[in-house]
């Protein structure tokens, strides 16, 4: 597996102003279905969380967080603040 991996912040949205779906990975699974290629880990939900890290996919369809390990990999029948497990999404307030 090969992955490229962008540090775009470790808090607050994009500077661009574009809206990352925000993940968690309370159950500990190894791999998060997601429809996204961009997108914010947070570990586990507070007060359990890492450093919020925002990550980027280039031309692979997986990236691992550099935090806690998880792998997260691009589904393209999932919208994009989908992912499966479901509850792995954090949803806006």
């Amino acid at each position: 597996m090969t992955a490229d991996v962008m540090l775009i912040g470790i808090s607050g949205p994009s500077q661009k102003g574009q809206i990352y779906p925000q993940l968690r990975n309370d159950r500990g699974v190894a791999k998060i279905l997601i429809g996204t290629r961009e997108f914010e880990c947070i570990g586990q939900s507070p007060p359990e969380d890492h450093p919020h890290v925002y990550l980027e996919m280039s031309v692979s369809d997986e990236i691992v967080c550099p935090y806690c390990g998880t792998l997260f990999e691009f589904d393209h029948s999932l919208d994009t603040f989908a992912a499966v497990p479901a509850d792995s999404i954090l949803r806006p307030h």
